[in-house]
């Protein structure tokens, strides 16, 4: 072979070598660079941002007055003072989030803010609504219950107890812009009568019974006792929709109604007796108080519990007279055997735990025989009636 035909062969060979390997090194090395740089200038500018939030560096939106309109704004259970500043930021009540916790920092009263409704003002500065927020009478649609109300009112010679439904009223009321969102008790009244009670919320387990129920008392013993939280400008559907529903899970938390199963009774009756012992006795006597109830409806026996009849004459629980006790009706228990046909007031957690576990024991009769309200029970007729007597003469009954 020729040094001619080698150059030939040599030249071949580097003429499928010239695609040139080193500088596509260098072009990819370029771009990495310039991705690098990019995402150090993101993270720099993140970090910047982050900072600003932190340390407060930097300006941000906020009015100058002292607000515009009213309005009705809610804090939520668990909420921060940062959660707060953004419902209120969303509310058009602050300019921006940071407008309100910048001003919340000099005053410890805002991180004391329970949750609620509270009025406030739109197009205020960040210091205008801290103050506002933490005014004395800026929470409103304050609702509390106690254990043995009822719906009615209760009424005793010239005092009044209101009952859940003018409670109800109450609480729905605020002042809003010189106008008043109170619902009146009669609405209040007309819309428990017409309303669906499964879209109410009514339990499930409870809706055929209370159904059954005359109007003005088929909510009765559904409301559960504590503290509610109600929006003043609902209508008188909203507030019973809301007041029902938690209240059915108060019930579902009281174990209601799965309580129910052992006892021999339907969940509506266990609320029907919780109730009972609700105004019959204070918390520690309600296990005999039961076993009372228990006994006397097994064995068929009128449970003659004046605060039944008191319920339909909106009276005290205490006492009833000869009178009281001989006008007909389905709730006067001195007449009619088993239980009255709905509940008689809200009763409490420690009520229902007591309808479904009586106190094991024999009694059939009891009477409140202390000053502190506590009851004497008795197995037989004869003790009882000495316990009245006893009772009588320590001014206890």
């Amino acid at each position: 072979m020729t040094h001619e035909e080698l150059d030939l062969f040599s030249d071949a060979r580097t003429e499928r070598r010239q695609p040139v390997r080193k500088p596509r090194k260098r072009k990819r090395r370029t771009v990495l660079w310039v991705s690098m740089v990019v995402v150090l200038g993101v993270i720099a500018a993140g970090g910047y941002y982050g900072l600003r939030q932190i340390m407060d560096i930097g300006s941000y939106d906020d009015y100058s007055g002292n607000g515009e309109t009213q309005v009705v704004v809610e804090v939520k259970a668990g909420q921060s003072t940062g959660d707060i500043a953004a419902t209120l930021a969303d509310a058009q009540v602050v300019a921006s989030s940071r407008a309100f916790v910048a001003a919340a920092e000099s005053d410890a009263r805002v991180r004391a803010v329970q949750p609620g409704y509270y009025v406030m003002k739109t197009k205020s500065s960040g210091k205008a609504a801290v103050t506002q927020i933490v005014a004395e009478g800026a929470k409103v649609g304050n609702l509390q219950i106690t254990a043995g109300t009822q719906l009615h009112d209760i009424k005793n010679g010239n005092k009044v107890t209101p009952g859940i439904v003018a409670e109800l009223a109450q609480a729905s009321c605020a002042k809003l812009n010189g106008k008043s969102t109170c619902v009146k008790p009669a609405q209040l009244w007309d819309a428990m009568k017409k309303a669906d009670l499964a879209k109410l919320g009514v339990p499930d387990w409870a809706v055929s019974y209370a159904k059954k129920a005359q109007p003005e008392r088929r909510l009765e013993g559904l409301v559960m006792p504590g503290v509610y939280d109600v929006r003043p400008g609902a209508t008188a559907d909203e507030l019973w929709k809301q007041l029902v529903g938690e209240s059915a899970t108060e019930m579902q938390a009281a174990g209601m109604p799965t309580i129910a199963k052992p006892t021999g009774f339907t969940p509506y009756q266990v609320l029907t007796m919780a109730s009972l012992i609700e105004r019959e006795a204070i918390e520690k006597d309600f296990g005999k108080v039961s076993r009372v109830t228990y006994n006397r409806l097994a064995q068929r026996m009128q449970l003659q519990y004046d605060s039944t009849v008191n319920y339909v004459l909106d009276r005290p629980t205490i006492r009833t007279n000869g009178s009281d006790r001989d006008k007909a009706g389905a709730y006067n228990t001195y007449q009619n055997t088993g239980l009255p046909p709905t509940p008689i007031s809200a009763p409490s957690p420690a009520a229902f735990k007591a309808a479904a576990e009586p106190t094991p024991g024999p009694w059939l009769y009891f009477v409140r025989c202390q000053t502190d309200g506590t009851s004497c029970f008795a197995e037989t007729d004869a003790q009882h009636q000495q316990n009245v007597n006893d009772a009588q003469a320590r001014g206890a009954y």
